[in-house]
């Protein structure tokens, strides 16, 4: 009989032998599945990860309990096991992504369509290959396989040819204001912090296994990963609940930047684990190395990575550089704006420190702020431009400015102002406000 008893508290006695046949059963089965998918495409449905996933790591959890990674007998097999709990979860996100596309509204999408549809056919071939592994090694540790089989209605795709009626407001009333400026300004500066892992083309693997997980690894990737879910978090609480179909077709827009953002970093995060745990460093004993040595025959590193680097990361970094001229409109569509009048820097005027400074404030908030000196008008976010002013300040012996645009800005360039930009008669630093202490 292949279905197991059910296991209550009151059989938590129950022998490792016993117990390990009960974790596995689900598991083996999906396994049983897998290795007979004729259409990967179609079989792989988010339903069919999920169980894979939830399997794999109570599964997973059991063995670790056990000490498994410290048995020659059962290390391979908390291995297959933790291969298909992370090849599950990036597959999980792959295919959200593919289902949410055609609601993204993005540019360029068939490229990353097509990109993506490749990216889901190598963890499909992975889950596929490790399969029949997984089945001979619970044969050898004579774990049972079921019997009973799953079949394809018990892994459903979750899309129909139907939607349910839209008949909840969800356009952006003025109250939502602040909360657009500030996902608009976080957006921006994620993406400015992701410019250090920016590039603009294929790598070779050399070049691949060159850059992982020396610059681009788990720790880094989880890292944006956080900021990014949390900045999709504020947007759906604070703006808009609903989902992507209509209302404000801007705003919508941009989640839709983030959104495929995160859902890519959501993937690379899992496929860098599995690759620096479980492929990269095999350690000093003969176990791990054999062990590495078989899972790099069932998922090939330099693919796993060109799939992570190439499409993974290039994606992120594509959407997220496309999607600054959006939020930029979007912020300034909806900053509060405001003007004051301040002093110049005393003696030295706009040389290199204020006007650095005073830029560094503006590019912080994201919002349009104007420099203004008689009719002329120079961008403060621009060190050069500021520098420009000076030159005409000096030249016409003005001792006032005016600043206009986005107040965020225009009250930390008072703050600025009132400590004479930053420094003393000399042109020597001297300690900033701790409102300003982003500037240091």
């Amino acid at each position: 009989m292949d279905t197991p008893s059910q296991c209550s508290e009151q059989t938590c006695d129950l022998s490792f032998s016993r117990k390990v046949r009960l974790f596995s059963h689900d598991y083996l089965k999906c396994c049983v599945y897998i290795s007979e998918v004729e259409e990967p495409k179609h079989a792989f449905t988010k339903k069919l990860y999920s169980k894979l996933i939830g399997t794999s790591q109570v599964l997973e959890d059991f063995l670790d309990f056990h000490g498994a990674k410290n048995s020659t007998d059962w290390y391979f097999y908390r291995e297959l096991t933790a291969a298909v709990r992370h090849l599950g979860l990036g597959g999980y996100s792959q295919k959200h992504i593919n289902n949410r596309l055609v609601f993204y509204d993005l540019p360029d999408s068939e490229d990353f369509r097509r990109d993506g549809e490749k990216t889901a056919s190598f963890l499909n071939s992975c889950l596929m290959k490790l399969a029949p592994v997984i089945i001979r090694e619970a044969r050898r540790l004579n774990i049972p396989i079921p019997e009973s089989r799953f079949t394809a209605e018990d892994f459903p795709g979750i899309t129909t040819g139907e939607m349910l009626n839209y008949d909840i407001d969800d356009e952006a009333k003025s109250l939502q204001k602040k909360h657009i400026v500030k996902i608009a300004s976080d957006f921006l500066n994620i993406a400015g912090q992701f410019d250090q892992l920016s590039f603009y083309g294929p790598r070779d693997r050399q070049e691949i296994f060159e850059l992982v997980p020396g610059k681009v690894n788990e720790v880094e990737i989880r890292r944006f990963e956080m900021v990014v879910h949390n900045l999709q978090s504020s947007f759906d609480t604070y703006v808009i609940h609903g989902g992507l179909r209509f209302g404000d077709r801007k705003l919508k827009q941009l989640r839709s930047y983030f959104s495929v953002v995160f859902h890519l970093l959501q993937m690379m995060g899992r496929l860098l684990h599995f690759y620096e745990r479980h492929l990269h460093d095999a350690g000093y004993k003969n176990i791990y190395k054999l062990t590495q040595e078989q899972m790099a025959a069932l998922v090939d590193p330099g693919m796993l990575l060109d799939r992570t680097i190439n499409y993974g990361l290039y994606y992120a970094c594509h959407y997220l550089n496309s999607g600054k001229e959006l939020a930029q409109q979007i912020l300034n569509e909806n900053i509060e704006r405001g003007r004051i009048k301040v002093g110049i820097p005393v003696k030295l005027g706009f040389h290199s420190r204020p006007s650095l400074l005073v830029a560094k404030i503006v590019q912080h908030y994201g919002g349009q702020v104007e420099l203004c000196v008689g009719d002329d008008r120079f961008d403060a976010s621009s060190v050069l431009d500021i520098q420009w002013a000076g030159g005409k300040i000096q030249k016409e012996n003005i001792t006032e400015v005016v600043f206009e645009g986005d107040v965020r800005a225009l009250k930390d360039i008072e703050i600025l102002a009132g400590v004479n930009y930053g420094e003393d008669t000399m042109g020597k630093g001297v300690p900033l406000p701790k409102e300003l202490d982003y500037l240091r």
